[in-house]
């Protein structure tokens, strides 16, 4: 096997083009850590360093030792146990070992509390190589989104007690929210939490479709307030794993079958409030989702990766007609969309990785800065790459989790009859790709978060963001173009607002928009890639060339006025007829 961060550079080279060195300086508060932690960077190039080593980790280990272990790992599954407790298929328990004995599990989590503290580009960036190997174990991986909860609205004595033991391995987590008539309406949550008279917390209720939910450390969205219907009621609250939570289902799935989805019963579980009454939804849960939707984007580019890989190496050996397959025009168009798609993805998440990282920091120094002349002007900035990540993350998930359906669909057409059998591993990758455009929000609700940010032209602001710092001066030709594609994404806009239907022809042509802004942010991210690395620009010439036509003719869909699919539906797609 190989080293799955080595042997893909353009992991390394997407880091250097988007250019850490604020987040890293952010992250570190000025380098102060260096006096108090042997680990602790001294300056930007240092930390860099460190990201890039700790990818390197990342690399070897889920190459060398994770990755052989998935194709069984998918086979055999995990075990429900007669006692309502969960046994991890044989692959997965090695990779929590091993991802924890590397301090991997606790990335982005501060040095007091055992963890590397660094940003979220490079949790991304492992959670993009971890899901390549095995889409499954990214689920409890990339569950680094608890710890994150919890050390940003728990208690200091919480913090101290459960952060350390998720960093290092010895606790895997589960955010657990879904309910069996609670799915993206958490408002609708049912599962309660009450005090007794000592002040103790303690949860009933039924939960299903969660991630890990056999994990040791459970963060419960339940309903704290009596007589609420609303997400008002809710707050979240930490369960332990313990004889009062049961696992009554595993479910069976079409795909990452190392992942434990389950269905689980609590029944009088001890428990902790985590920060304050009534905000579980609107606050804690928000911050968990906006995590695990960044993850997502993380996931679909691994699995996309790794379909586009398994394609490329079967058509560069495949001969047919006494040539190998890769000669085929018709193939190495197929082979050439797959390959910018996995990159788009890439630059996609990553980029909006970074804005995260930004608003964190900046929100920190803000924090610190309070009461300063400089604190303005900080603030100002943090507010624009908050606003940018309402609008990049939804985004990102979307673009990522939909390419990963794609990209897998096409290495199953490369390999043909070969790719429908489980010889090889491009059906596993069909099968788990499927599930990224529906968890953590469909590809749907995605849309309907993102299309504020573009309704509000948000996503200009985006791509002149992308251009800053770096000379694009010998670009001047695809600025034009990304330009003038934006002056067609504002111009549908602008129909869509002004069209007598208002909110359902907005809905109905929502997705047009969105994809038109992400395909002018793309281009734009090509663009700084280019100007960084000659190789480039290939790729940004194959996007606008490629994909600009397809985001015009969506957005001449968003001006037709047509929407006889909301208007004539019964006529278009006539109910089934059922007989007595």
């Amino acid at each position: 096997m190989a080293n799955f961060y080595i042997d893909n550079p353009d992991i390394a080279k997407t880091i250097d083009a988007l250019d850490l060195g604020e987040v890293a300086t952010l992250l570190e508060q000025d380098f102060k850590f260096a006096k108090e932690y042997d680990m602790a960077p001294t300056s930007a190039e240092d930390a860099i360093d460190n990201y890039k080593r700790a990818l390197d980790v990342c690399g070897d280990v889920v190459g060398n030792r994770i990755a052989p272990t998935a194709e069984e790992t998918d086979r055999v599954g995990n075990i429900l146990n007669e006692d309502g407790t969960v046994t991890y298929t044989p692959g997965i328990k090695l990779a929590i070992e091993l991802l924890g004995r590397s301090r991997l599990s606790g990335c982005t989590i501060p040095y007091y509390l055992g963890g590397l503290n660094m940003p979220c580009t490079i949790l991304t960036a492992c959670n993009e190589i971890v899901s390549r190997a095995d889409a499954a174990l990214m689920n409890i991986f990339g569950l680094q989104g608890i710890a994150e909860t919890i050390n940003a609205f728990a208690s200091e004595e919480i913090k101290k007690e459960y952060v350390p033991k998720l960093c290092d391995g010895t606790y895997t987590g589960a955010m657990v929210l879904t309910e069996p008539d609670a799915g993206s309406d958490l408002q609708s949550v049912k599962t309660s939490a009450y005090q007794d008279e000592n002040g103790n917390w303690f949860v009933n209720g039924v939960k299903r479709f969660i991630t890990n939910g056999c994990g040791d450390v459970l963060l419960v969205l339940a309903r704290t307030e009596p007589g609420t219907t609303n997400g008002a009621g809710l707050s979240c609250l930490l369960v332990e794993r313990c004889p009062q939570v049961k696992i009554r289902r595993l479910e069976h799935k079409l795909g990452i079958n190392g992942s434990p989805t389950c269905e689980m019963v609590f029944n009088n579980a001890p428990a902790k409030l985590v920060g304050q009454r009534k905000r579980g939804l609107i606050t804690y849960v928000m911050a968990l989702m906006n995590g695990a939707r960044v993850g997502i984007s993380a996931q679909g580019t691994g699995i996309g990766e790794a379909a586009y890989r398994a394609a490329r190496d079967y058509a560069a050996a495949r001969k047919q007609f006494g040539v190998t397959i890769d000669t085929f025009p018709a193939l190495r168009e197929l082979m050439c969309d797959m390959s910018v798609d996995v990159q788009a993805a890439r630059l996609l998440a990553y980029y909006g990785s970074k804005s995260v990282d930004l608003e964190n920091g900046l929100t920190r120094k803000f924090e610190s800065l309070k009461g300063t002349p400089e604190a303005m002007e900080v603030r100002k900035r943090m507010k624009v790459y908050a606003g940018f990540n309402k609008m990049l993350t939804p985004m990102a998930k979307y673009y990522a989790s939909e390419m990963s359906t794609r990209v897998s669909n096409g290495a199953v057409a490369v390999l043909g009859g070969s790719g429908y059998m489980k010889d090889y591993p491009v059906e596993r990758y069909l099968r788990d790709a499927r599930i990224t455009s529906i968890y953590e929000g469909t590809s749907q609700l995605q849309v309907v978060a993102a299309i504020a940010g573009v309704t509000a032209g948000l996503y200009n602001d985006v791509v002149a963001d992308v251009y800053n710092g770096i000379d694009t001066s010998a670009f001047e030709a695809e600025k034009a173009e990304i330009a003038k594609l934006a002056a067609e994404v504002d111009s549908a806009v602008a129909y869509v607002k002004a069209h007598p239907e208002g909110k359902a022809y907005h809905d109905l042509h929502a997705r047009q928009l969105v994809d038109g802004a992400i395909a002018a942010i793309v281009g734009a991210l090509f663009v700084r890639f280019a100007a960084k690395f000659e190789e480039k620009k290939p790729a940004l010439a194959y996007w606008l060339a490629t994909k600009f036509p397809t985001a015009y003719a969506e957005l001449a869909k968003a001006k037709s006025g047509y929407m006889a699919s909301v208007t004539d539906f019964e006529k278009i797609a006539p109910a089934v007829v059922q007989e007595d």
